[in-house]
């Protein structure tokens, strides 16, 4: 049976969000102590209390997802796929989904596409997600490529799954993330299946999909394993083929 995670180090999603959640706790904490014992204020400092450790558990949750929930949710996800030949793993960050699939499928070749950027990874870049794959000897199978999400360096038609997790909604407008989503469609060939599993921009997807003509084509919640924070913070997953010529 395949492990959830993989080896290997796969940094943190946009790591500033469980540090900026933590250092809020943090503060709250020290007004909460000042409530207490400075100003003589007991509800303000139960108040301050009660937020600083939300805080800490938004941060804990987020914490949990980024080094455990999201590849659980992935392992399910490629279980119930049926095996591809070629998969592009759009914006691969550290290739954690890229090397899943590759232990998973082991006939498989996997390519990740990425741009790269530490904001949305930490650490993140060619030579870490190479690197990963080295560790989980999928290496021989595996090509990490810098590109564009709205451009990909692929041919029309030939992918047999393309998988995207958590990454399509870092581009920053409308047009860009349907431009994305129409790229996938173009190298995904007839009859095979896509995988997106991200968070706030999930039905912009799904309405762009309709409109390409999408068959089989669901969402549904990925669960509290994959909480950025929390239940506000949500991850959806959503699947669709392509219809066969």
């Amino acid at each position: 049976m395949t492990r959830a995670r993989p080896l290997g180090d796969y940094g943190t999603d946009a790591p500033w969000v469980p540090w900026l959640l933590t250092g809020i706790g943090v503060v709250y904490l020290v007004f909460a102590g000042c409530a207490f014992w400075l100003w003589d204020t007991v509800p303000t400092g139960i108040v301050f209390v009660a937020i600083g450790l939300l805080m800490g558990v938004c941060a804990a949750i987020y914490w949990h997802t980024t080094f455990r929930g999201k590849f659980a949710v992935w392992q399910e996800v490629l279980a119930g796929l049926p095996a591809p030949h070629r998969v592009l793993d759009m914006g691969c960050g550290r290739g954690a989904v890229t090397v899943m699939t590759a232990l998973r499928f082991p006939a498989a070749r996997v390519e990740g596409v990425d741009l790269w950027r530490s904001i949305d990874q930490s650490g993140n870049g060619p030579d870490a997600a190479a690197a990963n794959a080295a560790l989980n000897a999928v290496d021989d199978r595996l090509l990490f490529r810098t590109g564009d999400m709205t451009a990909l360096p692929c041919a029309d038609a030939s992918v047999d799954l393309v998988t995207a997790s958590v990454s399509i909604h870092n581009i920053p407008t409308v047009t860009g993330r349907a431009q994305a989503v129409d790229e996938a469609w173009r190298v995904l060939r007839p009859g095979a299946q896509m995988v997106i599993v991200d968070i706030a921009k999930v039905r912009e997807y799904e309405r762009r999909l309709t409109q390409l003509g999408a068959i089989e084509l669901s969402v549904r919640g990925a669960g509290w394993r994959m909480w950025w924070s929390g239940p506000w913070m949500a991850t959806r997953i959503l699947r669709a083929t392509k219809p066969a010529d």
